[in-house]
This record gives C-alpha cells, structure tokens and sequence, in this order.
C-alpha cells in the first residue's frame, strides 16, 4: 500500500484517515472547514456538480514518503489504493481540512484539481478518491471524458485560493496558542491557508522547502532556529526605521502629546549627529520620518490608523512573521511541532507586551513591512495588507473579534 493506510493517503501508522474532525458517527462529525461541510452535504444530495464546483477552488494535497521526495524532488509519486467500500482501485487526495496529523517522515505535495486530471492515468477503470474513508469522501471516476470536465470546471472556477479568512473548527480558537497564531495571521489571509493552524502543511512540502531556500537562505533547522531567534529579538529588521519611532514616542511621553513633525525630524537626525553619526546617516534618518509620515497618511486615509492615530512601534511586523516562519518551518519538516508552538507562543506574548490592541498591533505590523519592502509604491506588499487587515477588523468570525487582546 506504499504508506498509505486504508482511508487513502493518511501516511504510515497514522490512525483514522479523518484526520480532523474525526468520529466514526456522521451525526455528530465536525466538518474541519467549510471545504468539508460543502463536499459532505452535496454527497448527501448526491450532487457531484457541486462536489467539483468545490474541489476545482481548492487545493488537493497528495501524501509520501519524505526520503521519497527529496531522492527524487521533482518526481510526484502518486500511488493507487484499492477502496474497501467499493473494490475500486483509486488514486488517493485530501483536502487541507482532511490531512492527517504532523509526522517527521510523511509529507503532502499541493496540488490542483487541473493537475489531477493531467495526470497521466494508466488505467481507466481507476477512480479518484478525496478523502476516502470519511464523511467528506468524494469519489470520481477518471476516464479521459470525465477528466475533461476537471479541466474545464477548474478554468472556469472564478475563486482564488488567496486573500481568504480561514479557520479550522478543530484547530486552537482561545489560549496563548491561538493568540500568537492571530499574530501571524496577516500572511495566513494572504495564503488563504487557515490562520489557526499548526500541522502537516503550509504549503506543499516541495514548495515550502524550495521557498525557504530561496526567500530566508534555510535549509535546515540550524538555520531556521537562527533565523526565529533574530525575529524574537526584533534584529531582522532595520533598526533606523523603530530608532525614528522610537524619538516620537520619547518625545511624545516628556511633552504630553505627539511632536511637531518638524521637531520629530530635527530631534531624530540631531541626536544621531550629537552622538558622530556621518552625514549620509544623519540625510537617511530625516528622510525615515518624511516616509514614515506619508505611510501614515495613507493608513489614515484606508483605516489602518484612525484619524488621530500612529504608530508607535514596528516591531510586530518581526514577531508576526516568527509566527510564520514557525509555521513554516514545522511544514518543511526543520522543527517540531513542540517547537513551533513553542515560538508561537513567545511571539505572541511579545505582541501583547508591545501594542494595546489588535488594531494597533496591526498598524505596526503592516508599516514593518512597507518600509522594508514597499519603497512608496503602495503596491502588493501593501495591498495584500490592507485587505488582511480589513478582514481580520471587520469579520465576525476574525480572531481578532473573539480573542481580546489582554
């Protein structure tokens, strides 16, 4: 069976195939996600049309060895498993709210319900399985006829897997976990990947590898755990841009109210030249309050700031990707799950210690990142923000809304 236990592709000595939300009894199952409840109530109709609408918007996650793998990386080895419901042989998928539990040695790679059907299938008489074994399970036959409508239901689908707010019902909603995992949760709603998860995936275990490698220089967890401790200790970031802060909240706390930017300005500059800074340095720190002012501005202008507001630190943006960067490092298989958990935890302590509230914490979180990345443009690395942070502060369902922040 290649690993794969007899609910389909849940990995060696894993338990149940259902994964999250397990119970034997559909009556009292908890679907994962919507994703779930979706495929389990249109089984019910025996509607497969919407059973596709669903599967063509979302990721598919195909599990294997990791020695596998990373012997042969760019190879998907995609092992067939005979249904004991029906006898059918199948070619095994999950859904992300379907993945089995964390294990060192077992990984999934993401696919797409374009992929699938591309694939070459050998044998027509295989059928496709999504989550076998469960009350979320879908099975497909998987003629070149039936693959064709795949193909063309995915084209058609108009949904993006990204800029999504996302939960699992299984996963941690209150408690110093879910805490710190609502400090990463601006990247989650990017990635359209549920904020609130700790587990077998980010993203695919290829992608996350090759991602890591190439956006952080990690390749494995000596770096990685390097890497989390310079976010912890807020020293990934430049430090000229939290020193200008820093001047405005000194001088905004000896004079009772926030400086004249003019006085903002020649106070940050003067104290680097008083202590022999060169000129260039001294240029550079008038210029960080010029552009701190006018990203302000503009977070006034789109709700990130309240009309009177600023921002009184950047350090969130640090600690909030170390809640990322824990995430995906468990998902590259550099750490452990204890040890994921254990930085999610700290980072979210340190945003509690450093902001009054979420919507302060977020205005320093996405200033972070524009200063760092965004040189003014307003583009992706601001937009993507925006839009996080717009729904993390006005949907209901945000932890944001259900978690205080002290």
């Amino acid at each position: 069976m290649n690993g794969f236990a007899d609910g389909f592709g849940t990995g060696p000595s894993s338990g149940p195939a259902h994964g999250r939300g397990q119970g034997h009894g559909h009556g009292y199952w908890v679907p994962p996600t919507e994703v779930e409840r979706q495929l389990y109530e249109a089984g019910l109709r025996g509607d497969t049309e919407a059973q596709l609408r669903v599967l063509a918007a979302e990721d598919l996650y195909i599990g294997q060895y990791r020695h596998e793998v990373e012997a042969e990386p760019d190879t998907v080895s995609w092992y067939s498993v005979t249904d004991t419901a029906s006898g059918r042989l199948c070619r095994p998928v999950l859904t992300r709210g379907m993945l089995p539990p964390w294990q060192p040695g077992w990984v999934f790679h993401e696919v797409t319900l374009d992929w699938v059907a591309q694939f070459p299938w050998t044998d027509p008489a295989q059928w496709l399985a999504v989550n076998g074994g469960t009350p979320a399970a879908v099975h497909l036959a998987a003629s070149p006829q039936h693959r064709a409508v795949w193909r063309r239901r995915y084209a058609e689908n108009e949904l993006s897997t990204r800029h999504r707010l996302l939960a699992l019902r299984t996963g941690p909603l209150l408690g110093p976990l879910a805490y710190g995992l609502a400090c990463g949760a601006h990247l989650a709603v990017r990635d359209g990947v549920p904020w609130n998860e700790v587990g077998t995936v980010y993203h695919g275990y290829r992608d996350e590898r090759r991602l890591m490698l190439r956006d952080w220089g990690l390749g494995d967890h000596d770096s990685w755990q390097k890497q989390l401790a310079a976010l912890l200790d807020f020293a990934n970031s430049p430090a000229q841009y939290e020193y200008a802060l820093w001047v405005r909240e000194e001088l905004r706390r000896a004079r009772g109210e926030l400086p004249h930017p003019d006085l903002w300005r020649e106070t940050a500059a003067g104290t680097l030249q008083d202590r022999g800074a060169p000129s260039p340095v001294v240029m550079e720190m008038e210029e960080v309050v010029r552009r701190v002012m006018r990203y302000e501005a503009r977070f006034r202008a789109d709700g990130l700031l309240p009309e009177d507001g600023w921002v009184k630190s950047a350090a969130g943006y640090d600690y909030g990707r170390a809640v990322c960067l824990a995430r995906w490092g468990l998902s590259a298989r550099f750490c452990s799950p204890h040890e994921a958990e254990q930085a999610i935890v700290h980072a979210g302590a340190l945003c509690r210690s450093a902001y009054l509230s979420w919507e302060e914490f977020s205005a320093g979180y996405v200033l972070g990142r524009v200063l760092r990345f965004d040189d003014e443009e307003y583009g992706p690395y601001y937009q993507d923000m925006l839009t996080a942070h717009r729904l993390l502060t006005e949907n209901e369902g945000s932890p944001w809304r259900n978690i205080p922040w002290r």
